[in-house]
C-alpha cells in the first residue's frame, strides 16, 4: 500500500506488527488503536477493494472506529484491559455479532440476517478489549453446501484470492477469507471455524499460524453450525505467539455449550507462558507416512522432510514411520451429514422473523427460487442433510458416530501415540485434518515454506490428544522460532 497522509504508517514498528509490538508502542504512546484501525482500512481498500482485489473482508464494522476511539480514551485513564485491548480482530462470517454487520455464513438466503447478540467467543472478544474491525468471507456453509465447492467462493462474497498467487493458488477452505487478511495484513488476528480442515487448510494455505482446538475448549454458541460432533472456531495469526494470546482470550466454558463444561481446570487464560524457544528438544514426534506423505508432490514432500531433519537438529526424537492403523475405516462423513440438519435447524429456528429462512428446508427453497445467484456450484450436501430425518435416530448416523471415536481415536490417534510414547504427530498441511477432527482433538499448523514449483505456501501441522495445546504450542514455536518461514506476500505479479 502506498503511503497516504490519512493513513497511518506501521512499517517503522515492524514489517508486520504482532499484537505485542502494537501493544508497546500503544504503551509508549507513539500509537493508538484508532490510527492501527486506520491502517488496516487503509489495507483493506487498496489490496482487498482494488489493486489484486483479494475479497477477503465481506463487511467491514462500520463502529470500528468508534470502538477503538473508546477503547484508546480507557486506555489513557484506567491502562490497557490486557493484550488484545485496542487490537483488531476479524470473525469468519459465521459467527453472530450483536451489531450492524451481518452473519450469513455466505449466503444469499441469510445475506440480511443480523443476530441478536454476540456469539460467546465474541462476547469474550470485546470484554477483552479486542476491536471487532469485520466480517471475512468464507467458502458458503462452511463447505457444506455441495460437492466441488471451489475454496473460498460463497454466493453473497464471491471468490477470495489468495495473496500468494491471486487467481492460481487454492485459498484453502472454508476460512479462506480469514486466512487471507491475515497473511495479506488486513488484520493483526482473525478468528476462523474448522469441522475438518477449515482453520488448517486455509492457514497452511496462506502461510500462517492456525490453531484447531480441542472439541469443547471453545464454546460453539452463537456461530452456524455444521456438526456438533467436530464444529469448532479457533485463531488464526502470523505467529504462534499471537495466536496462543487469541487462544486465552477465547478459550472458557460456556454453559449453552454443553461440550465445553469438560473444559473445567483445563482451559487456560494464558497459553503464552507455554511457549518455549528450546521446546522441541526431547520430544518424540511421530510421522504418519502411509496415507498422506505418499501423495504429496515432489516440492512439498522435500520441504516436509527438510522440516523433519531440522527438528532432529533441535533436539526432537523423530519415530519415522508410525502407522494410524485402519485409516480407511475413518472417511465417511455421515455423521455430518446427519448432524448438520439437527444443528443448522436448531441455529436457523432462533433467528427474528425478518430473517428470510428458518429451516434448512427453507435455504433449499430459497437457493432454488434464486438459483441463478445462488446455486452457481448446486446444493448436493444440502439435500442429502435435509433427506435425514434431522431427529439423530437413524441407526447409520449412531453407529457412523460410535466408529469414528472407535477409529479415529481409540484405536487411531489414542493406540500410536501410547505405542510409540508421542507428544504429537506430524502431519502436512490439513492432509491429517479428518483424524483428530473425529477424534475432537487438536491440531496446530505453522509455515515450513514454499514450494519451488508455484510458490505455494507448506505448513506442518502437529496434532496430538485431547487439550494437549500447551504441548503443541511448545512444538509450534519452537519449530517457528528456529526456521521463520513467515513471509509476507509482495503482490509484485
Amino acid at each position: 500500500m502506498d503511503n497516504k497522509p490519512w493513513y497511518p504508517d506501521l512499517t517503522g514498528i515492524a514489517e508486520e506488527p504482532t499484537i505485542t509490538a502494537l501493544q508497546s508502542a500503544m504503551a509508549r504512546g507513539e500509537l493508538t488503536s484508532k490510527e492501527i484501525v486506520l491502517y488496516y482500512l487503509g489495507r483493506i481498500a487498496e489490496i482487498d477493494k482494488s489493486g489484486p482485489q483479494l475479497n477477503s473482508i465481506l463487511e467491514v464494522n462500520p463502529d470500528a472506529l468508534a470502538l477503538a476511539e473508546a477503547l484508546d480514551a480507557e486506555r489513557a485513564l484506567y491502562g490497557p484491559r490486557g493484550p488484545l485491548h485496542g487490537i483488531p480482530v476479524v470473525v469468519k462470517d459465521n459467527i453472530d455479532s450483536g451489531d450492524k454487520m451481518h452473519t450469513s455464513a455466505g449466503s444469499l438466503a441469510l445475506a440480511d440476517s443480523r443476530a441478536a447478540e454476540d456469539a460467546f467467543i465474541v462476547r469474550r472478544l470485546r470484554a477483552a478489549g479486542a476491536v471487532l474491525l469485520g466480517k471475512a468471507n468464507m467458502t458458503e456453509w462452511a463447505n457444506f453446501m455441495t460437492e466441488n465447492m471451489p475454496n473460498g467462493f460463497s454466493s453473497r462474497g464471491g471468490q477470495v484470492l489468495n495473496p500468494y498467487g491471486p487467481g492460481e493458488l487454492d485459498t484453502g477452505g472454508s476460512s479462506s477469507g480469514s486466512g487471507a487478511s491475515v497473511a495479506a495484513n488486513l488484520t493483526t488476528v482473525a478468528i476462523g471455524t474448522e469441522t475438518s480442515g477449515s482453520i488448517l487448510s486455509p492457514s497452511s494455505q496462506h502461510n500462517i499460524v492456525g490453531i484447531k482446538p480441542t472439541l469443547g475448549l471453545v464454546s460453539r454458541t452463537g456461530i452456524i453450525p455444521i456438526a456438533h460432533s467436530q464444529d469448532t472456531a479457533g485463531p488464526m495469526a502470523r505467529t504462534v505467539r499471537d495466536a496462543a494470546i487469541l487462544l486465552g482470550v477465547i478459550a472458557g466454558v460456556d454453559e449453552k455449550d454443553p461440550a465445553t463444561l469438560a473444559s473445567v481446570g483445563r482451559a487456560r487464560s494464558d497459553y503464552t507462558v507455554f511457549l518455549d524457544s528450546q521446546g522441541l528438544r526431547g520430544a518424540r514426534i511421530g510421522v504418519p507416512r502411509e496415507g498422506f506423505y505418499e501423495r504429496l508432490p515432489e516440492d512439498k514432500l522435500q520441504l516436509m522432510n527438510e522440516a523433519i531433519e531440522r527438528m532432529k537438529e533441535l533436539g526432537a526424537e523423530i519415530i519415522d514411520p508410525v502407522n494410524i492403523p485402519n485409516l480407511k475405516e475413518s472417511g465417511s462423513i455421515d455423521v455430518l451429514i446427519y448432524e448438520f440438519k439437527a444443528d443448522l435447524n436448531a441455529y436457523l429456528a432462533t433467528l427474528g422473523p425478518n430473517a428470510k429462512v428458518h429451516s434448512l428446508a427453507e435455504v433449499i427453497a430459497f437457493n432454488l427460487a434464486h438459483e441463478e445467484s445462488a446455486l452457481k456450484h448446486g446444493q448436493t450436501l444440502l439435500t442429502a442433510a435435509e433427506d435425514t430425518s434431522g431427529t439423530l435416530t437413524e441407526s447409520t448416523y449412531i453407529e457412523a458416530r460410535a466408529r469414528d471415536l472407535y477409529y479415529a481415536a481409540k484405536v487411531g490417534i489414542d493406540a500410536v501415540m501410547k505405542e510409540h510414547q508421542l507428544d504429537a504427530l506430524l502431519f502436512p498441511n490439513n492432509w491429517g485434518a479428518a483424524l483428530p477432527a473425529k477424534a475432537g482433538y487438536p491440531s496446530i499448523t505453522v509455515p515450513a515454506g514454499f514450494a519451488a514449483s508455484n510458490g505455494e505456501p507448506v505448513g506442518v501441522t502437529f496434532s496430538g490428544l485431547a487439550y494437549s495445546e500447551p504441548t503443541l504450542l511448545r512444538l509450534a514455536y519452537a519449530y517457528e522460532q528456529a526456521t521463520k518461514h513467515r513471509k509476507a506476500p509482495t503482490f509484485e505479479n
